[in-house]
């Protein structure tokens, strides 16, 4: 049974690693530098060169350190979602979107050194990071991750002592 959760979790790492090359290949090829398309009046697509990580933090740092520390990374999560129990399936969603985009991300600096990001929500006085779909598999694995948590730490508070209870 681990082996056929495994391979499930496998499919998500690498659809989100393609889905995130293939759109970023899209920006790449189809977009000027610094041009933006707007989607919605809050939305657009705005490409930039990220020469940080995850919304250029750590911007400073060489090329070959920012790919050390995505291995680092990379290695970290896969040995937490391996060791995780089936039973915390949200958890292990999570951990395989985290080394996704992390992969995602890893592509590009090898590639390119830099990471490709596109997307932007603004407000007229106001915006946010530009990231790109990657960040987004980050930022969502970690809240899963997260949440899978709560959910745990609320059952076992729940659960009258003495009796077995959560994961």
């Amino acid at each position: 049974m681990k082996s056929k959760s495994f391979f499930g979790l496998l499919v998500i790492v690498v659809l989100a690693v393609a889905s995130d090359q293939i759109i970023k290949y899209l920006v790449e090829t189809g977009m000027d530098y610094q041009q933006q398309i707007d989607l919605l009046p809050f939305l657009a697509l705005f490409r930039v060169h990220n020469n940080g990580i995850a919304f250029s933090m750590l911007s400073g740092m060489h090329d070959l350190a920012l790919i050390g520390l995505t291995v680092v990374v990379i290695a970290f999560v896969s040995y937490l979602w391996w060791s995780t129990v089936p039973a915390r399936w949200i958890s292990r969603i999570g951990f395989a979107l985290i080394i996704g985009g992390a992969i995602g991300n890893l592509i590009d600096r090898s590639l390119l050194g830099y990471v490709v990001d596109y997307i932007l929500f603004h407000l007229p006085s106001w915006s946010f990071a530009v990231f790109n779909l990657a960040d987004a598999y980050i930022s969502v694995g970690a809240a899963l991750v997260v949440l899978e948590e709560i959910f745990v730490w609320l059952r076992e508070r729940k659960t009258p002592k003495g009796q077995a209870g959560g994961n």
